[in-house]
């Protein structure tokens, strides 16, 4: 048959391309072979690995026969489920929704994407791999929990898209799109730290600390403390690892919420962030040798509440348009010593709401990097004060002495990081200007 009337496309491929698009499509076949074979499917490492590599050959073809590639799929589906239900073993769903998108990936792969076929296939293979732990999740969710949920997209979803875009005042100050963006992210993230809590927080004291503080550290904290009245001095020592892994989770959302909302002030504050944590890390890694030997105690029951709720929602969102406007006009008139003093009052209330109007101001060009990064670690201080203040009603003493040197050293630690911040802008400008523009 003459070249011209051939049904394949005529197409030469680099060797080396191919060869990369057949061997990310085989990996990720692997990959989510790997866990059906060890779960006793009967389509396991061999099949998915076929089944990649078809769809990664489909794909280079182009898209008619990256179709061609899943319609075939599709017959082996339908082939393993009746096989499955002769033998009385009922459907395979599961498998057969993973064979078809083991399929789609494989197209991606052989169309010459890379990063998103991996992360579709790493995130099925974890959806497969956490049969149990996802079931067990889903069967214990409340009412409130699943409508906490639905109403977190129609925020996201509904809501978003209606309002206007831009400033809707005359000063620019006010961005209600923004503003919602800010406030559904502080919302996801804590949606987001709920389910892991739910997940893992009950297995001990300081997995409840850690996913509590990423929710909420006052909370946690007065939990805490509250089990140190109940239970005595006993749980002293797990009460003080407890708050400071509370603390330490919430100084890693703040520099989360500035890396989401603008990275170039998480670089003004980066060192001071990093030195908290480390000193937070340190400390807790250091109380663990000696607090080994006494009893195992029960993790505390931190109530936390509904994950979601509109209420909660509008009190960030009114906090942080507070701030934001504030920071903004004060920042105008007396420079950044008052958007500093703004922040510190803000970390009083809620220092999420406070990182983040710190973030978008930067965004907006309002306030300069260093001046971001230093007010978003000026309201974690705040926080870390308040949550120290509120360790008083434990009335332990020994345990009061020992997390004011705690903190005290966290602080150190954090001016430590805001002087290596400063000291870099002075003297090292070009290398900071080259380093926020390759960010940006």
């Amino acid at each position: 048959m003459p070249a011209s009337e051939s049904i394949l496309p005529s197409v030469n491929w680099p060797y080396t391309q191919i060869v990369l698009r057949l061997g990310l499509g085989l990996a990720l076949g692997l990959l989510i072979g790997l866990e059906r074979e060890r779960r006793g499917k009967e389509a396991g490492v061999r099949t998915f690995a076929f089944i990649a590599m078809l769809g990664t050959i489909g794909g280079a073809l182009g898209g008619p026969y990256g179709l061609a590639a899943l319609a075939l799929v599709g017959l082996l589906v339908i082939t393993l489920n009746v096989s499955s239900l002769r033998a009385g073993q009922g459907t395979e769903l599961t498998t057969s929704a993973a064979m078809m998108v083991t399929a789609m990936a494989g197209i991606m792969c052989g169309l010459g994407q890379t990063i998103a076929p991996a992360a579709v296939m790493v995130i099925a293979t974890a959806l497969l791999a956490w049969k149990e732990r996802l079931a067990g999740f889903s069967t214990g969710l409340s009412e409130g929990e699943v409508r906490s949920a639905i109403l977190l997209a129609i925020l996201a979803i509904v809501i978003y898209p209606a309002l206007p875009v831009g400033h809707v005042d005359p000063w620019e100050l006010v961005d209600l799109r923004a503003a919602w963006v800010t406030v559904i992210l502080i919302a996801g993230i804590g949606f987001f730290n709920y389910v892991l809590w739910k997940l893992y927080g009950a297995r001990g004291t300081e997995l409840s600390g850690f996913f509590g503080g990423l929710i909420n550290s006052n909370i946690t904290v007065i939990e805490l403390v509250q089990r140190v009245r109940d239970v005595g001095a006993a749980f002293a020592a797990t009460a003080y690892r407890g708050i400071l892994l509370a603390t330490t989770a919430m100084v890693i959302r703040n520099a989360t919420l500035l890396l989401l909302l603008a990275p170039a002030a998480l670089a003004g504050g980066l060192p001071a962030f990093v030195l908290m944590v480390a000193a937070l890390l340190a400390l807790v890694l250091r109380d663990r040798p000696w607090a080994a030997p006494k009893p195992a105690q029960d993790a505390p029951d931190i109530r936390l509440g509904s994950p979601f709720s509109l209420g909660q929602t509008l009190k960030y969102g009114v906090i942080f348009l507070i701030l934001h406007v504030v920071g903004g006009l004060t920042q105008r008139q007396f420079g950044d010593a008052g958007f500093y003093v703004v922040s510190v009052l803000g970390g009083l209330v809620s220092s999420a709401s406070a990182v983040a109007a710190a973030g978008t101001l930067t965004e907006q060009g309002s306030i300069s990097f260093t001046t971001a990064g230093a007010g978003a670690v000026l309201a974690t201080f705040t926080s870390i004060a308040f949550n120290l203040v509120l360790a008083l009603r434990s009335g332990d003493r020994a345990l009061m002495r020992r997390l004011v040197w705690a903190m005290l050293g966290v602080a150190v630690a954090g001016l430590l990081g805001l002087g290596l911040t400063r000291f870099a802008v002075i003297a090292l400008p070009g290398w900071v200007h080259g380093a926020l523009h390759l960010q940006g």
